[in-house]
């Protein structure tokens, strides 16, 4: 009887130690808030949950959508902060200020926020803040301009930006930096939401040679507005967004996979939940070629006259030809 006993304690122990792991890895409750929804911000919450569920495979996903609404987005931080998530994700810039002001004591990380020391997430690229890191989604905007300039003479360059979204106005001010650079006189208008992009366009179309529109949340998620009105005009548009170019008549779009930016962040998200400070990661700048997608609309450039450069139509990740989309 007394060994019986012995060996049921030690079973018993060795059942504890062999369970202990799984016990430990509990699931985790991971709040991602995005500012809008359309397809590159819909990509890169795709990409966070799959970067994630790569070591956390049952993590819970609380996912929000502020709808452009920054009040929405103050809202959601507070929902995460009562709820005690083990972590939270702020896609853009706005969702991001929003949770770094509401939550102190558990992390918090960025996605796709375009100058993060400028809008007051950290204090430099060079290493994160107590509880905060992330990735930047810092567009190469000189280099946009000067590829539009290349396919079409442009003396004018129009840009709808939104004032309310610090990276939306810090991409302007670059927009406006390449302009002057590149001997283009620079139009810009400014929308506070979605719903005022098409009157914005309609007041600068007729001033401008062209339309260039960043990775502006409020904008692009109006981008059809704006394609419809330029099309009239026979006006090309130039877009930092691939993933949400494919179905809308932009003549070019030049930017990241958003997909592979949101699997990036996930990772980041794993690591800090295995024990990464956050205070030791630098801003994660998506600096590979392969994170770069060149889309071409040649039927946009057939329609305005317009041809691209063999290279560049050899080098496009997707080309759009006789309306089907072609990846290459």
């Amino acid at each position: 009887m007394k060994r019986l006993t012995i060996f049921i304690l030690a079973l018993a122990g060795l059942l504890m130690l062999t369970t202990a792991p799984a016990l430990a890895k509990k699931p985790v409750i991971v709040g991602i808030s995005k500012i809008v929804a359309h397809p590159a911000l819909d990509a890169l919450e795709k990409g966070v949950m799959d970067g994630i569920t790569e070591d956390y495979p049952r993590a819970i996903f609380d996912l929000q959508n502020a709808n452009g609404e920054i009040s929405t987005a103050a809202s959601i931080a507070q929902k995460f902060k009562a709820e005690k998530v083990d972590i939270s994700v702020g896609i853009a810039t706005p969702t991001a200020q929003a949770l770094v002001n509401t939550i102190k004591n558990r992390p918090v990380i960025y996605c796709a926020v375009t100058d993060p020391v400028d809008a007051g997430l950290i204090g430099s690229f060079d290493r994160g803040e107590k509880n905060i890191a992330g990735v930047s989604d810092m567009t190469p905007v000189k280099e946009q301009i000067k590829f539009l300039a290349s396919v079409k003479n442009i003396k004018s360059l129009g840009h709808i930006y939104s004032s309310s979204e610090a990276n939306a106005v810090r991409l302007a001010e670059l927009a406006e930096e390449a302009c002057r650079e590149l001997g283009i006189a620079f139009v810009p208008a400014t929308v506070s939401n979605s719903a005022e992009v098409k009157q914005a366009i309609q007041t600068i179309i007729r001033r401008v040679d062209g339309i260039y529109i960043s990775n502006d949340n409020t904008v692009v998620s109006a981008l059809s507005a704006i394609t419809d009105v330029a099309a009239k005009h026979n006006k090309p548009v130039m877009s930092a967004d691939p993933s949400s170019a494919e179905t809308i008549p932009v003549l070019a779009a030049w930017g990241f996979d958003y997909y592979k930016m949101g699997r990036r962040t996930g990772r980041l998200v794993a690591d800090i939940l295995s024990g990464t400070k956050p205070e030791t990661v630098p801003t994660i700048f998506m600096t590979d070629p392969s994170d770069i997608d060149l889309l071409l609309n040649l039927d946009v450039a057939e329609s305005l006259g317009l041809s691209f450069p063999e290279e560049a139509v050899k080098n496009a990740a997707t080309l759009v030809k006789n309306g089907k989309i072609i990846k290459q």
